[in-house]
């Protein structure tokens, strides 16, 4: 196995964007591609292991860069400052979205009629918009997502879904949990919901230490919801993959 990475530049309009792509030089033929959706602090390490760890199960994964310009901002008002207008625009997120998403589908190392999508804390809600908005992904992983769906029309989810829970998550409380069930019911899609107890928000984020804004790494959880998604996504994509399940 011989990981490589390589930074993909891409636009949406006139904002540049900076991927970040890796895969498994071993195998020349184009792979399924799992795109990352980063979280509120922009395409920092975190998304990019995941990535990695993509390429390690034999997909390509591809982190899209939904700040634009590489921002990886460090402060709770730069995150905010940068999150906030796009989840207040989701017309223009979605454009952003899209973006990044063919960017990765024209790549070589990609199979294009195989992909797939995850995302974490504001990413979850982007992979989730991802699958509201009809894209060609065979799975759609929210981990940790804020869960209100955009005021857009409605299209067909080709996407299997699968959301990664924690119940104590005060972002997404109960309640909303509740009313994304309902919404995914009545798009008559393949979905499932996992929900963690004594879980809150940012679970999967070893780095994760804030009870007071509600940010707790659980390892028990981490690991429940990635041997879940590995699962959905060796289901999907079949035997593409080197050691998914």
């Amino acid at each position: 196995m011989t990981i490589t990475t390589r930074p993909i530049e891409y636009k949406d309009g006139k904002t540049d964007c900076v991927g970040y792509l890796a895969w498994d030089e071993t195998y020349a033929d184009p792979k399924p591609c799992v795109l990352i959706n980063h979280a509120w602090g922009g395409l920092d390490g975190f998304a990019q292991d995941k990535a990695i760890q993509m390429a390690a199960l034999g997909y390509v994964g591809f982190c899209l860069d939904n700040y634009g310009n590489g921002a990886l901002p460090e402060t709770v008002e730069e995150k905010s400052a940068l999150m906030g207008p796009l989840k207040d625009d989701r017309a223009a997120l979605l454009k952003r979205l899209k973006a990044g998403y063919k960017a990765a589908a024209a790549l070589d190392e990609v199979d294009e009629k195989a992909m797939a999508a995850m995302g974490f804390c504001f990413g979850g809600l982007c992979t989730l918009d991802m699958a509201r908005a009809g894209l060609d992904l065979k799975a759609a992983i929210s981990f940790h997502g804020l869960l209100d769906a955009p005021d857009l029309p409605k299209k067909k989810i080709k996407a299997k879904v699968l959301v990664a829970h924690g119940w104590d998550d005060p972002m997404a409380t109960p309640d909303a949990v509740v009313t994304l069930g309902e919404e995914l019911t009545a798009a008559k899609c393949d979905w499932q919901l996992h929900g963690y107890g004594q879980t809150t928000h940012a679970f999967m984020v070893p780095e994760a230490n804030n009870k007071d804004m509600g940010l707790m790494y659980n390892a028990d959880s981490a690991r429940r919801a990635t041997l879940a998604a590995q699962d959905l996504l060796g289901e999907v994509f079949g035997d593409h993959g080197i050691d998914a399940a």
